[in-house]
């Protein structure tokens, strides 16, 4: 019983930490008015032909928005444990392409990093909470799973676990 213990309290640790690290880039991301993804995308070197396009003027802003408050939304899903699962998979989708867009290849980010980064690591924990079902440990998806909709529709139980 110790161990099974152990397991829901590294789950939920990782979870809350997870979420903090998504809310506190959110933070710097939406309440300082000169924060920009162009300054960040125009910089890339091994795919600078994708992202220097979501860095141009048109779009820099609307790109902005969405990472901003997609960081946001994904940190406030993971702290209060809601639909843990579709936030930790769209927190993987985003390690990839910051990892790919820090990537000045084999390095990452500065010759410290060879191939792996932080980046990939954090993507490792976010799969691990989407397998554990880590919503259900002392989250609101244990309680979203009660409720008739959830029980009646295999979809909604499919995002939560």
């Amino acid at each position: 019983m110790q161990d099974a213990d152990l397991g829901r309290g590294l789950v939920l640790f990782f979870r809350l930490a997870m979420g903090w690290t998504f809310l506190y880039a959110a933070s710097h991301q939406i309440f300082d008015p000169g924060w920009s993804v162009a300054g960040f995308l125009s910089h890339t070197r091994t795919f600078n032909g994708i992202y220097a396009v979501f860095a141009a003027p048109p779009l820099a802003a609307v790109v902005s928005f969405l990472v901003g408050y997609g960081h946001l939304l994904i940190g406030l899903s993971l702290i209060l444990g809601l639909l843990t699962r579709v936030s930790a998979a769209f927190g993987v989708l985003l390690m990839i392409l910051y990892w790919t867009a820090h990537m000045d290849w084999p390095y990452i980010g500065d010759t410290n990093n060879f191939i792996l980064d932080y980046h990939i690591v954090y993507a490792g924990v976010l799969l691990l909470l989407i397998q554990t079902r880590a919503g259900q440990t002392f989250g609101l998806d244990r309680w979203l799973a009660k409720q008739p909709l959830a029980q009646s529709c295999p979809q909604i139980r499919a995002l939560i676990g």
